[in-house]
């Protein structure tokens, strides 16, 4: 018996550069976005909880970053040799969306690897200034046929680009 010997649980080191749990980023404003995609609700998006269910969030970002490629001429979905596979996704709740509400999408890339992408998008309703939901997914470019890692071609860099902002703290 270890009577007498008590130990506090000591947290897991954390990586550098990763907030803990417990630090909350601020809500990010409409000016910190370089592109917009107006989304509209649906009724189906409304769970019981008569809001939009968490899992529509991130289909608003794959959204956004979707329509973003397509109309800058930098994805064809049925025909490019080089596609984004998700490798990471995260995103931070602040406020509730429910139909019906139209959703501005914001997006901005925060970072271009030599084969990846970090698309960082805010979800803003209606005329709000702050952000309801914030969060990011990484790409990682693949060869179609192989599924392996490749540069980002010229093109998908440079429409990328345009996105791209500096590093900045409380990024998600």
């Amino acid at each position: 018996m270890l009577a007498g010997i008590v130990r506090a649980a000591q947290p897991a080191p954390r990586p550098a550069g990763r907030p803990a749990v417990s630090e909350r980023a601020a809500p990010h404003r409409r000016a910190d976005y370089r592109h917009f995609r107006k989304i509209t609700t649906r009724w189906m998006d409304n769970d019981v909880y008569r809001h939009v269910n968490n899992v529509v969030y991130y289909s608003f970002f794959d959204t956004a970053v979707g329509h973003y490629l397509i109309e800058a001429g930098a994805l064809d979905i049925e025909t490019s040799p080089v596609i984004g596979l998700v490798a990471e996704t995260r995103c931070q709740y602040f406020s509730s969306l429910s139909f019906p509400s139209l959703v501005h999408a914001g997006l901005r890339v925060g970072r271009l690897g030599t084969s990846s992408a970090r698309y960082e998008i805010g979800l803003f309703r209606d005329d709000d200034d702050l952000a309801c939901a914030q969060g990011h997914f990484i790409h990682v470019y693949v060869d179609r046929a192989t599924n392996r890692p490749v540069p980002l071609p010229e093109k998908l860099r440079a429409v990328l680009s345009v996105l791209l902002v500096a590093p900045r703290d409380g990024a998600l």
